[in-house]
């Protein structure tokens, strides 16, 4: 979710590349820098922390030319810093790129293009970029971009200049999103439509594996492999807020819309190209350490600890080690037994949520080594765990939690087949068909999405109504909570969560006609027990709706009023499908109350008071 933004014409770039940058502020960003051709060459100027110290940083020491890229980094391989930020360059300094995503095989690109010579001065994936296309560099800058781009794995935008052939800004799209904006005599590049619009409304938006070489008065629209493309132009007519939304009407519903790419892009290096194996390169933990573990606390806050409660269902049924969840304001006041054998998970969105933060201290006091699973590189959490698991779900503007919760699950999957994997807990087989299951999703998600229409009208009942409850077995009853908590925090209506087996110890005291019951039906063991338990509410007069797994629809339906039906997956990966509709659910229902669905009364992104 970084910011690209690129121009080239007659006009002064930095000003452009500043005001660019400054519109896509809302994408979240920890760096920022840019390039321009100058009379002196090629010259950078890039700065840790918001854009109001580099645009000081400029002040003194401006760069005064009409060609240039700029970027504000999400970081994702590398601590936020100066160094870490883009624009990168290679050893030369005649080659600058931009990039936003990941490049998956960069390391070993890295050890191939040392062996030549090349010195890298950052830990981040960038860098090899600009490495690479100078060293395939003969004379030409789109080839060069070419044969570099080929050799790449991963997701990737790229803005791409060279000193050699300064009329010329080349752009690439590889599932990272990037529009070219057409000017008169002038053009633009971005990583989202606000980025140019205040210049120019006529763009074109590129395809995955396709490029684009801009110079003053011209477009060259090909693809990766050089065949030359036709596009129409898009005219967008949408006002800058819209613009910053994609859009849609608010960030929540763009950032649920935006969860299959964040589930490709958390397992995007992580998951082997024949889709057989989970490599979590990134884990310092040795084999060892791992067979030495005989237990895991799963310790976060709100949402994140949602995440946890699955978390906790895919170690024990994956790896076969103990787990316990707890909240993080309460971990350090139980006096849990923590021994060096502990594993201590920690979860958290922003990475600065000051429980999860004081929980994580108390276990190293103890001697527990710590794993962080976050959305922020270079976070308090990730700085001072002993491992991390970065989600690359982007950042989340919306203040309810919707693609970094999700991510979390993803994380959990990946780390549950790793242990698994060291400690032989599962055949091959079963591994194989998890991973096959794990990389269905984010198309499962999407057709999930193509009926949110449908969520909508449920919705818009529900919210006449001042109290609901929602219902599950096993994994079914960790997501059901994520669904209450979600539907509170936006809608102010009441609702709980309850482990369906538990109604008859007295939540039926609740139930009286016509309140609404959402019964999550996803597991195929329990899927008896819980119609069970949907009779016993329709006997008390609840109107229930069900979301069920496909192939479930028919014996369902005739117990419950509504079902949506999401698409059939291993049940351990339910909870990642099962979640979308109530997000849709809490969403549409704050909306049809009036109420700022972004924006929630009396909560904030990032808690970090105790």
């Amino acid at each position: 979710m970084c910011g690209i933004v690129g121009y080239i014409g007659k006009r002064d770039s930095q000003d452009i590349l500043l005001e660019g940058l400054k519109k896509l502020e809302y994408r979240g960003y920890d760096s920022a820098g840019i390039a321009v051709f100058t009379k002196e060459g090629l010259q950078i100027s890039k700065s840790k922390g918001r854009l109001a110290v580099l645009e000081d940083k400029l002040k003194g020491e401006p760069l005064a030319g009409s060609v240039g890229i700029g970027h504000t980094r999400w970081a994702t391989h590398g601590k936020p810093s100066d160094l870490n930020s883009h624009p990168h360059t290679d050893n030369s300094a005649k080659f600058s790129v931009v990039h936003n995503g990941i490049v998956e095989n960069y390391l070993d690109l890295k050890d191939e293009l040392a062996a030549k010579g090349h010195v890298f001065v950052s830990e981040t994936d960038t860098e090899v970029i600009s490495h690479l296309v100078a060293d395939e560099y003969d004379g030409n800058i789109v080839e060069a971009v070419q044969r570099a781009v080929a050799r790449m794995r991963g997701a990737f935008a790229l803005g791409v200049l060279t000193e050699f052939e300064p009329e010329k800004l080349v752009a690439v799209r590889f599932a990272s999103p990037l529009v070219i904006g057409i000017g008169d005599g002038e053009n633009f590049i971005g990583s989202d439509i606000p980025a140019i619009l205040e210049h120019t409304r006529n763009v074109y938006i590129l395809n995955d594996g396709e490029m684009a070489v801009l110079t003053c008065n011209a477009v060259e629209l090909m693809t990766i492999e050089g065949a030359t493309i036709s596009k129409e132009i898009f005219h967008v007519d949408w006002d800058l807020v819209t613009a910053e939304k994609a859009g849609f009407d608010h960030f929540m519903l763009k950032e649920i819309y935006e969860q299959p790419k964040a589930y490709r892009d958390t397992m995007l290096g992580r998951v082997s190209d024949d889709g057989k194996s989970v490599d979590l390169k990134e884990l310092s933990m040795s084999d060892e350490y791992i067979k030495s573990i005989n237990r895991v606390h799963i310790v976060a806050c709100g949402t994140a600890y949602h995440a946890g409660l699955v978390g906790k269902s895919v170690i024990e049924s994956l790896a076969r080690i103990s787990v316990e969840n707890d909240v993080a304001s309460e971990y350090r006041y139980r006096s849990p037994i923590i021994t060096p054998q502990t594993l201590v998970i920690v979860v958290s969105q922003s990475g600065e949520t000051a429980d999860t933060l004081a929980a994580l201290r108390e276990a190293q006091r103890n001697g527990a080594r710590v794993l962080a699973i976050t959305n922020v590189v270079g976070s308090s959490v990730a700085r001072e765990a002993d491992d991390v698991i970065t989600t690359w779900a982007g950042p989340e503007i919306a203040v309810a939690s919707t693609k970094a919760y999700s991510s979390q699950l993803i994380a959990f999957y990946l780390l549950g087949l790793h242990l698994a994997r060291v400690l032989g807990t599962q055949e091959p087989a079963a591994m194989e068909e998890l991973i096959t299951g794990l990389n269905a999703l984010p198309e499962q998600v999407e057709k999930i999405l193509e009926q949110a229409v449908v969520l909508k009208q449920v919705a818009e009942s529900i919210s006449h109504h001042r109290s609901l409850f929602f219902i599950g077995r096993g994994v079914d009853y960790a997501v059901a909570q994520e669904g209450s908590l979600k539907l509170k925090e936006i809608s102010y209506i009441h609702s709980e969560a309850y482990a369906a087996g538990e109604l008859k110890h007295g939540t039926l005291a609740l139930i009286e006609e016509g309140v609404p019951v959402i019964a999550l039906v996803t597991q195929e063991t329990l899927y008896e027990k819980t119609l069970s338990n949907i009779k016993e509410v329709k006997a008390r007069g609840a109107h229930v709706l069900a979301v069920a797994n496909s192939g479930f629809e028919g014996e369902v339906a005739k117990s419950v009023d509504e079902i949506f039906a999401i698409p059939k997956t291993l049940p351990i990966l339910s909870p990642a499908l099962a979640v979308i509709p109530l997000q849709l659910l809490s969403y549409y229902a704050s909306l049809a109350l009036g109420h700022d669905v972004d924006k929630p009364r009396n909560l904030a992104k990032s808690v970090t008071v105790e």
